[in-house]
């Protein structure tokens, strides 16, 4: 194992975008084969130096609260086939916490999350990257019914936080990042057919190794 260097496949998108189903669904086509998912919400920044009420008033969509060159130098690792030690984020204690998990390296590497493509040393690390594009009205939506549903969050906390972190963010950091992609996906995991596509354009990588 190690001769024929693993591809990279970048996913990102804003939140509520499909870009976990899309990964997923990718994920999912090479069941049984050597295949793994990064996600970069893993990497969220180690804040235990701050007390609480200041990791309070983290912005989660702004490039500052990613240790990115932590995941720079796992995806380094896992291109070398070398196991990385992913680091576990604690959303309830807003910082990282004392777990790890070990990850060893696979001959197909997933990245997903919403600034990926932001750090140029990240993007030439990839082969294919993703952008997976939906409209706004459909972003909130997904993402309303998600934290009320899953995250027990009041409909006007996350409206507030949608229109004065989450939207403003993504218009300044991640939908520019859409130049960077090699192929746009519109409506996320409802799109068979990109999907389709890029497990064919995986799969005749790996058979021509």
């Amino acid at each position: 194992m190690g001769k024929n260097k693993p591809i990279v496949i970048g996913v990102t998108g804003g939140s509520g975008s499909g870009k976990t189903s899309v990964s997923r669904a990718i994920f999912n086509q090479f069941s049984g084969h050597s295949i793994l998912l990064l996600e970069q919400d893993f990497y969220y920044k180690d804040q235990s130096q701050l007390d609480f009420t200041e990791r309070l008033k983290t912005n989660y969509d702004h490039p500052f609260a990613f240790d990115t060159d932590l995941m720079i130098q796992h995806v380094l690792d896992l291109i070398a086939y070398k196991s990385i030690e992913k680091p576990v984020y604690d959303y309830a204690a807003h910082t990282r916490s004392d777990q790890i998990v070990l990850q060893e390296p696979k001959e197909v590497i997933i990245i997903e999350g919403i600034l990926i493509l932001e750090d140029s040393r990240l993007r030439e690390l990839m082969d294919i990257k993703l952008y997976v594009d939906t409209d706004d009205d459909i972003r909130i939506i997904r993402r309303i019914k998600r934290d009320m549903e899953e995250r027990g969050r009041t409909l006007d906390s996350v409206i507030d936080q949608y229109l004065s972190v989450v939207k403003p963010m993504y218009h300044q950091f991640i939908e520019p990042t859409k130049k960077y992609a090699d192929l746009i996906i519109p409506e996320g995991g409802q799109n068979q057919v990109a999907i389709d596509l890029m497990t064919t354009k995986i799969s005749s990588i790996l058979n021509n190794q």
